[in-house]
């Protein structure tokens, strides 16, 4: 079956073009595009969905459609997360992407949202007993599933993100020190009391998956043009971090938006997401984590062929 996914995050809008066997056994991705919209633009303030910013995932969409349509998939289905969901005018947003473009869209909950995050990044992974807290961090929300051999034991879906975060507290330009320390207490506050203690003690690996740890691999490995084989399955320390976020956070916006690896649509919200980074890691007391390009895309498209999802 051909499948196209395409998820509506608070930050970025992205596709996946797949041809994935009805059991799911394999996935052959055609095509993935990520292009950053910042639909979650001013939602933490005024609680809607800005036009300018709806604008902004329309184009793309239109380009997704087209791209969709010239592979000729079978099967489409739309994510909506945190911006969607939290936003007053998510429902209507959601009905012009259904009726526009012709995309089954769903703004999903935490749960679906969840399950279908922990099947992309752990889809090929051994069934080895580990316990595994996949990290996604988004524009609006942050969720930690932890789970073994392809099962989901406890998730949480978190109010922390880098759009939300950014905004919230990063208000010059490069940030203030004071303000660093104000998002990292907040941060760390709202991860450490978001899991239980008993249940980070026992994990032992770790998978980012989304835009702030695979742009920070792409940094890390000096990536120009962005490779998404090199960046899949890159070891992250969390020392490489504390020294990345050093450098890029005494940057103003304009020298960062040069950083070798670095979209330049990413420098905006790469600070905070770095600092997010590592406060899950140092949560689950976590020296390294695996970056994983496989995630809520590759999950959604492995339930669309098991008939999942409708």
């Amino acid at each position: 079956m051909r499948v196209a996914v395409v998820d509506i995050g608070t930050n970025s809008t992205r596709l996946l073009l797949a041809d994935v066997e009805d059991d799911g056994a394999r996935v052959t991705e055609l095509l993935r595009r990520s292009i950053v919209t910042r639909l979650g633009e001013g939602v933490d303030q005024s609680g809607r969905l800005g036009d300018e910013p709806m604008q902004r995932v329309f184009t793309v969409l239109d380009e997704y459609r087209r791209l969709i349509d010239e592979h000729g998939a079978t099967a489409t289905f739309a994510v909506l997360t945190s911006a969607s969901r939290d936003a007053a005018n998510g429902p209507e947003f959601r009905q012009i992407v259904t009726d526009r473009y012709g995309l089954d869209a769903h703004v999903i909950d935490g749960d679906t949202e969840a399950n279908l995050t922990f099947t992309g990044a752990t889809s090929e992974r051994p069934h080895d007993g580990e316990e595994i807290v996949v990290v996604d961090i988004g524009g609006g929300s942050t969720e930690f599933v932890v789970g073994r051999d392809g099962h989901v034991d406890f998730h949480v879906s978190t109010q922390v993100g880098v759009v939300r975060h950014g905004e919230r507290y990063l208000l010059h330009d490069p940030p203030h020190h004071d303000e660093m320390e104000a998002m990292a207490h907040d941060v760390r506050h709202v991860f450490r009391t978001a899991v239980p203690d008993d249940l980070r003690a026992k994990t032992t690996r770790g998978i980012a998956v989304a835009g702030t740890a695979t742009q920070s691999a792409a940094i890390d490995l000096e990536l120009e043009p962005y490779e998404a084989a090199k960046v899949h399955g890159h070891i992250l320390e969390l020392a490489t971090l504390e020294l990345l976020l050093a450098r890029l956070a005494q940057m103003p916006l304009a020298e960062r938006r040069h950083v070798v690896g670095l979209d330049p649509d990413r420098a905006p919200t790469i600070v905070a997401g770095v600092a997010m980074l590592m406060e899950a890691m140092r949560a689950y007391d976590l020296e390294q984590v695996e970056v994983s390009e496989h995630d809520i895309l590759r999950g959604a498209a492995l339930a669309l062929a098991r008939g999942e999802v409708r």
